[in-house]
């Protein structure tokens, strides 16, 4: 795996610890499954985008 920095504001970055308390899973999980999530549903809009008549 290729490890990345990223850089959040504090409001999101308290958001994702919170959540990684009530998951019980470390930070840098849910932030990888929260960009996971978000890579399938781009790559979803990005397909119907492309089968859409008329775009």
């Amino acid at each position: 795996m290729e490890p990345y920095t990223i850089v959040l504001d504090p409001t999101a970055a308290a958001f994702y610890e919170q959540v990684a308390v009530w998951t019980g899973r470390s930070v840098e999980q849910v932030l990888a499954d929260a960009l996971f999530k978000l890579a399938g549903e781009l790559s979803l809009e990005a397909l119907h985008r492309k089968n859409t008549p008329g775009r």
